[in-house]
């Protein structure tokens, strides 16, 4: 696009020259202002494969060094000369940079005339690593989907083959039910991650408490905490306020603490605290389980990761547990943190903008959220595995579920 118009203004400047000289800047001189503004890598050459013109992105892109094209657009050029024909090519980075370098970089060459042509590139790294994603995401679904599916369809074949043995036929029915339960909680919680991820518009947000998503995630955590035999403690109320989608904040604390009585021994409690920091509602979910390695932090918020294959098997974990955490948490425009330590536990503290309501703040409810104010807040496990530091000393973390 930008090539072109190069090629226009340029054609536009010779007719006009030969009537006469325009007031103002003059042609050369706004191609030279579009090329530099332009949000592509644009680079003019001549037949020699010199450059004439080129803008700070082309060198970002990695198109110019020290005033020389990449070979690569240099070769197309001259196919370009040759033919007349636009090539389209790939000017990725040949060896990885680091940092925000690109990774992808695509662009096409056209020919302006007179043995002039423009190279016209774009960093396209975000599109090929969504592109990426996409594919992963589709073999993962493929997978996860097809081992409930295969183990109902073998389950089947048992109960026909067994039914005359009523034993038989419950063992198998009762497995074919919680193959069945496996395979419904991995269908809608794929819905919700679509949902998240931008499929449909989210909720309005709303003045939420904090209380009474801390009271509903223990309700929905109910029946896991009763077959694993652990306790959930919980600090006093704080009378905090978010600014959120009830249901959402509610389904994300419910898959910590899910996450958490699965991945802790039975007798090992949990616990769930709540506190403002730096205008932000935090709500941590600490546990004495197994932790998760520091190499491996990085990785439990990706879908259909597990830290414990085995374990996430036999309790029936998707996979995609955290993956909903980190993205409830992003459309509220905050953020999961996490610190673990192998064999110690773990702490996955969401943190959610709060609602700051003058009458509110002023009060002595919000001051409890720290424990003063009267109030004793019930210690949580959080205070004896995290470092104090108001940051949580974590690093941005994933999850197990």
């Amino acid at each position: 696009m930008v090539g072109a118009l190069v090629g226009y203004l340029i054609g536009r400047s010779r007719h006009r020259s030969a009537i006469r000289r325009p007031v103002g800047p003059t042609v050369s001189e706004l191609v030279q202002r579009l090329v530099h503004s332009s949000h592509s890598g644009v680079v003019v050459l001549n037949h020699f494969g010199d450059v004439v013109i080129h803008n700070p992105r082309a060198e970002a892109l990695g198109l110019v060094r020290n005033r020389q094209v990449d070979d690569r657009a240099r070769k197309a050029a001259d196919l370009v000369i040759e033919t007349g024909e636009v090539v389209e090519i790939d000017l990725s980075p040949l060896e990885s940079r680091g940092g925000r370098s690109p990774e992808a970089v695509l662009g096409e060459v056209r020919p302006l005339g007179e043995g002039f042509t423009v190279v016209d590139a774009d960093d396209q790294s975000d599109a090929v690593r969504l592109e990426a994603t996409r594919r992963d995401f589709v073999a993962n679904v493929s997978h996860e989907l097809k081992t409930p599916v295969g183990a109902m369809a073998l389950l089947a074949e048992a109960v026909l083959d067994a039914a005359d043995d009523p034993v038989e036929v419950r063992r198998f029915t009762t497995k074919i039910l919680r193959e069945g339960n496996r395979l419904g909680t991995l269908v809608t919680e794929l819905i919700a991650l679509s949902r998240l991820q931008g499929a449909e518009r989210l909720p309005e947000l709303n003045t939420v408490e904090v209380d009474a998503v801390v009271r509903d995630a223990l309700g929905r955590a109910q029946l896991v905490m009763e077959s694993t035999g652990i306790d959930v403690t919980t600090d006093d109320d704080s009378a905090l306020l978010v600014e959120g989608d009830r249901t959402l904040l509610v389904t994300a604390l419910s898959n910590l603490l899910e996450n958490a009585l699965a991945y802790s021994p039975p007798g090992n409690p949990v616990s769930v605290s709540r506190k403002l920091v730096d205008g932000y509602v935090e709500i941590a979910v600490t546990d004495r389980g197994i932790g998760i390695a520091e190499e491996e932090q990085q990785r439990v918020f990706e879908r259909f990761y597990r830290v414990d294959k085995a374990r996430s098997r036999a309790t029936g974990g998707t996979g995609l547990g955290l993956a909903i955490v980190k993205h409830v948490a992003a459309n509220h425009g905050g953020q999961v943190k996490l610190w673990s330590k192998p064999g110690l536990g773990s702490t996955f503290t969401l943190r959610i903008p709060a609602h700051l309501d003058p009458p509110a703040t002023a009060g002595a409810d919000i001051k409890s959220a720290d424990g003063r104010a009267g109030r004793t807040a019930v210690p949580s496990l959080a205070a004896s595995l995290v470092p104090s530091k108001s940051d949580g000393a974590g690093t941005d973390h994933g999850g197990m579920a």
